[in-house]
């Protein structure tokens, strides 16, 4: 397995002095990127020794991965660009990282935009598992986290929202994803398919006074197309879309199951509550989802 450098490259209409502040001041670097949950800078004994300082990961149960950093030296090019290399490391046994090396650079543009990139690279424990563990999930995780965390960076500096308020948009726009996706499916696949129950015979038959086509045909007709609705909430670009989508059908599916079925309103789980609590969480996901922070917007190779 070839081990590739995790490069990430992004635009930031800003200052360079803020820039750089914002990456090199422990307490404001820890606030947006999501790799370290603490930064401790450690006392130096003269102006010119590298700065080391110690950092923690909390990944969560209680658990954490700490390690040890060392500023190797920066660099200020005649064009304006500054380089800051790092040497990283972790001596705890959990730690899949030994220790690795990278650099930031810092380079002005025009119109007062800076591109910010960072590439590095790091050893494995665990000899083959570890390489492996690394190839298939945690170099892409982290080039990930990477990525995101330069355009939570990017969005604070030019919009001036703080990084926890676009961790928690970002968070509850998944949770709604995932939501979204599991109802879809859970009620095409469950209800629907596998066990055909006797209240969506009952809403099919009721909604087709006319005998053009069978209830079940109906039904099974209905669970693949929420199904395929499910998915797309995983795999589509366009999740507002979707979400349009659902403010117009949560009141139709609504209307559809009391006419088919009135008893359904006195259900201790009415689809009138439940599909009114989706509406709601639909435009909840409208309202947060405008300008979500995402790892698509950075460069990934040179």
């Amino acid at each position: 397995m070839k081990r590739k450098p995790i490069y990430v490259e992004i635009p930031i209409k800003g200052d360079m002095d803020n820039l750089w502040s914002s990456s090199q001041t422990p307490d404001l670097h820890q606030q947006w990127d999501l790799r370290f949950s603490s930064i401790t800078y450690l006392p130096k004994d003269h102006e010119s020794d590298p700065q080391e300082f110690l950092y923690k990961t909390n990944i969560g149960f209680g658990l954490a991965v700490e390690g040890w950093g060392r500023s190797v030296g920066s660099f200020n090019g005649k064009d304006g660009s500054r380089t800051s290399s790092l040497h990283f490391g972790s001596d705890q046994r959990m730690s899949l990282i030994t220790e690795g090396k990278g650099y930031w650079k810092y380079i002005p543009n025009e119109n007062s935009s800076l591109t910010f990139l960072t590439q590095y690279d790091y050893k494995t424990r665990f000899g083959k598992f570890g390489e492996l563990l690394d190839f298939c999930l945690f170099r892409p995780l982290i080039g990930w986290a990477t990525a995101l965390s330069f355009d939570v960076l990017k969005r604070w500096m030019e919009k001036g929202e703080a990084p926890t308020t676009q961790y928690i948009r970002f968070s509850i726009n998944w949770l709604l994803t995932f939501l979204f996706a599991f109802i879809w499916i859970y009620h095409g696949l469950v209800p629907k398919l596998l066990n055909m129950h006797p209240e969506e015979l009952t809403m099919a038959e009721n909604l087709l006074p006319i005998n053009l086509i069978e209830p079940s045909a109906m039904i099974i007709g209905a669970g693949i197309a929420e199904i395929i609705f499910g998915a797309a909430w995983l795999f589509s670009k366009h999740r507002r879309k979707l979400l349009w989508l659902q403010t117009f059908v949560f009141p139709v599916l609504t209307l559809s199951a009391v006419i088919g079925d009135p008893s359904t309103l006195t259900h201790p789980f009415s689809p009138l509550t439940f599909n009114l609590c989706l509406l709601i969480l639909s435009i909840i996901g409208l309202l947060i989802s405008r300008d979500v922070p995402t790892a698509k917007n950075c460069k990934r190779q040179r």
